[in-house]
């Protein structure tokens, strides 16, 4: 039987490492085989890169910053393909709606941005997790990227996932919620939605 990769998306703060744990932990205890990632992933060459950029140390176009973000990805293609391919349940805080929203927060064309991860494995489902750009701040006060930092990028952000999230197969819940009760209703969705059991 195929897995199913289940993203999370949406600003930063909005819950998405939180809920993609939850998530995991219950599909772990129902015997399900559970693999939770995370994009970027800072723990490769081109991560390392991105984390530079994002420090401040590099300087890049917002082409170049997106295309980094996309190989990123592709850098896991083929371990994300097998384990779907062996049934996996695959759980990501972060994907590839990340670059469009904050691509097409740049000014870049959304459909490129689509197009150029055409080959990555889609996902099953994908649950964005709405807050206000001024909640990130009160969730994370130091230590903020320069995107973090950028409120205005941050609300150009949000509307791309706005747009996004009227797509089949996205579920748009609001994030300033409890995480109880956020978690509850993502896993009633995913349940009807994917037959779990």
């Amino acid at each position: 039987m195929r897995g199913h990769l289940i993203v999370f998306e949406g600003l930063d703060q909005s819950g998405k490492q939180t809920q993609a744990e939850r998530l995991r932990d219950r599909l772990t205890a129902l015997d399900h085989k559970v693999r939770l990632v995370s994009f970027p992933d800072y723990n490769t060459h081109i991560g390392d890169e991105l984390a530079r950029a994002l420090a401040g140390e590099r300087e890049y176009s917002a082409e170049v910053m997106q295309l980094l973000y996309v190989a990123n990805r592709y850098e896991w293609r083929a371990a994300l393909q097998q384990m779907l391919a062996d049934g996996w349940f695959v759980v990501s805080d972060r994907y590839t709606a990340s670059s469009v929203a904050y691509g097409e927060a740049f000014g870049l064309d959304a459909a490129w941005l689509t197009d150029v991860q055409r080959f990555l494995p889609s996902p099953s489902a994908t649950v964005m997790l709405d807050i206000a750009p001024e909640t990130a701040v009160t969730r994370k006060s130091v230590d903020r990227d320069r995107y973090e930092r950028d409120l205005t990028l941050q609300a150009r952000v949000r509307d791309s996932y706005h747009r996004l999230a009227t797509r089949d197969g996205w579920l748009l819940l609001n994030g300033e919620r409890s995480k109880d009760e956020i978690a509850e209703e993502v896993f009633t969705h995913l349940a009807s939605r994917l037959g779990l059991q």
